[in-house]
């Protein structure tokens, strides 16, 4: 069963679908240094505004522009639903760990007083049912009200809430899913789109992934790894310095042929299959020699009935790290003509994580619509003898590749026509 295309909803630091793509191909970037939290030093940083996203509603935007440019108006009860993230909504969390943390430095003694060890669960959730019970034991101190206001809609914030969103949005009652697997998230939850509609368990679903990971721990975590560049992102260059962080979020209506058909919608393009593997080597690292990846790759080729010659463009993972670029292009080298044309994104976007692969697919999709490649912006002084793309391109293109490639070793690759 063919899986079509039909709608794209997109929010990137570049901006909405449109002005995302014009300004790729403008070279522009929207990487610029920004220190949002003052106990961290400044970074360059892809932000969608000045200060840190809400995923809820970068949720909410990318879902409703999706249906619209599909032609769509909810309810839409028989839709399926499959949004991912990688960090979620661990910048809530992040706050109610630090609202706790300074309750307990101003009261150290009141916690052990009335419950032994740390306070119980449903002792905060009794904090939660009633918010003004701390204010009025202690007037005007901040922290107390902060607590239980967090509390108050923690359930809101779990790591699966961000599909149930979307399912609220458009009043689906058809299967929800909400996969995590790191970097390659957003090509995951297309897939598991793609297979919801061949298998006839739904005939539409919105697909695709959010992320907003501009939080403490991520910037320090990144950082404690020397992940972090100090200027810029620069993917395949010989000078790179490491990825730059940036929020995003791409959706997809994704429609059976027949139900596309039926109701005379326009199509962007085709989901003809995917490759989902494992390294099962290390925690950060990618596997030396790209074993696994590879099987990825072949594997995507296979169920999409393609070979090698047959792809037009790849849509490279891209991260500016030195691991990552430098087994990528010995990936593509091994297995494709030197002559086919690459490209990485993120010197534009910055690296959104879980939704990086969505980001790639939907301007993969553009690529197919107006038969221009888009240029690998960052780069200057390429390292690998790969046709990587300096300036928008025109050319014909039928088909082509997404990678993602995610930490734990978790390789993604779909394939486009």
């Amino acid at each position: 069963m063919k899986v079509f295309v039909t709608g794209i909803g997109l929010l990137s630091a570049l901006g909405r679908l449109d002005s995302s793509w014009q300004n790729l191909l403008a070279s522009q970037s929207a990487i610029k240094l920004h220190q949002p939290f003052p106990e961290l030093e400044a970074f360059p940083l892809a932000l969608i505004n000045e200060k840190p996203a809400n995923l809820n509603n970068l949720v909410n935007l990318v879902v409703k522009d999706a249906l619209q440019d599909a032609g769509l108006v909810p309810p839409l009860p028989d839709c399926g639903v499959v949004i991912g993230s990688s960090r979620s909504q661990q910048g809530q969390w992040e706050k109610l760990a630090q609202a706790s943390y300074l309750q307990d430095a101003e009261h150290p003694h009141s916690r052990s007083q009335a419950q032994p060890g740390n306070q119980s669960i449903a002792s905060y959730l009794q904090d939660a049912e009633h918010p003004h019970s701390r204010s009025q034991a202690q007037p005007g101190n901040e922290s107390n009200k902060a607590l239980p206001c967090l509390l108050q809609d923690w359930l809101e914030t779990l790591p699966h809430m961000g599909a149930i969103a979307a399912a609220r949005q458009i009043g689906s009652t058809a299967p929800v899913l909400a996969p995590m697997a790191a970097c390659a998230t957003g090509i995951w939850a297309i897939a598991q789109g793609f297979e919801l509609i061949r298998t006839g368990q739904c005939q539409r679903v919105i697909a695709g992934a959010v992320e907003a990971p501009i939080t403490p721990l991520t910037l320090a975590g990144f950082e404690q790894m020397g992940a972090l560049a100090k200027t810029g992102c620069y993917p395949f260059d010989r000078y790179r310095e490491g990825l730059v962080l940036g929020e995003g979020a791409a959706v997809f209506v994704l429609e059976s042929a027949e139900l596309a058909n039926r109701r005379g919608a326009s199509i962007y393009g085709e989901i003809l299959g995917f490759g989902l593997t494992a390294d099962a080597y290390h925690i950060s690292a990618p596997e030396p020699g790209g074993k696994s990846a590879i099987a990825a790759v072949k594997q995507c080729l296979e169920r999409s009935h393609l070979s090698p010659s047959d792809i037009d463009y790849i849509h490279t993972h891209g991260t500016s790290t030195q691991l990552n670029d430098q087994n990528e292009a010995n990936l593509i080298l091994h297995l494709f003509p030197q002559s086919l044309p690459v490209t990485s994104t993120k010197g534009s976007t910055g690296h959104t994580l879980g939704a990086s692969g969505a980001l790639g697919v939907a301007f993969s999709l553009m690529a197919l619509k107006y038969q221009i490649l888009p240029p690998c912006v960052g780069l200057k002084q390429p390292e690998f003898d790969l046709d990587l793309v300096r300036v928008p391109r025109r050319g014909n293109i039928k088909r082509i590749l997404c990678f993602s490639f995610g930490f734990g070793g978790q390789n993604a690759v779909i394939a486009l026509g």
